[in-house]
């Protein structure tokens, strides 16, 4: 089945690539896959403080997904899949994109500060020419209504 690969973190244009890359499987019997990855600077080693940690961040982030979720299943009607991975949040992306053969789209959403695009999108444009699949970059402030109507 052809997946779209979106990235949840705590920016607050995840939004707008989740909800497109939700509409946008919906609409061509596609499926939805959400990559949150728990930075591996973010746990401390030692004394089961890492595990205690890991188990904090992954509720975390599902509880984050599932809000996301829930609008998918309810809106769209597409069922998405969490994957969760721990290191550098580029590395994970790059993996997670080797290991799936059924991603066929990778979409993320550009930063909507003056500095750029974000990490994400900086870094996978200067391997563009070695991804196993299109990026798919949405405005970070684009509106719901327009992200709907283009999709």
């Amino acid at each position: 089945m052809r997946k779209f690969l979106v990235v949840l973190d705590d920016s607050r244009e995840c939004l707008n690539a989740i909800r497109f890359a939700a509409l946008r499987a919906a609409r061509t019997g596609g499926a939805v896959q959400v990559l949150s990855v728990i930075p591996a600077d973010e746990i401390q080693h030692g004394f089961g403080v890492a595990e205690v940690m890991r188990a904090e961040a992954r509720e975390r982030i599902e509880a984050h997904f599932e809000v996301f979720a829930k609008w998918m299943r309810d809106r769209p009607g597409v069922e998405p899949e969490l994957i969760v991975r721990e290191g550098d949040p580029c590395a994970e992306l790059m993996a997670q994109m080797s290991e799936d053969p059924e991603i066929a789209v990778v979409v993320l959403a550009a930063s909507t500060e003056t500095t750029g695009p974000g990490p994400l999108i900086t870094r996978l444009l200067r391997d563009m020419s070695s991804l196993p699949c299109p990026l798919t970059i949405v405005p970070g402030d684009i509106s719901r209504e327009r992200l709907e109507q283009i999709t």
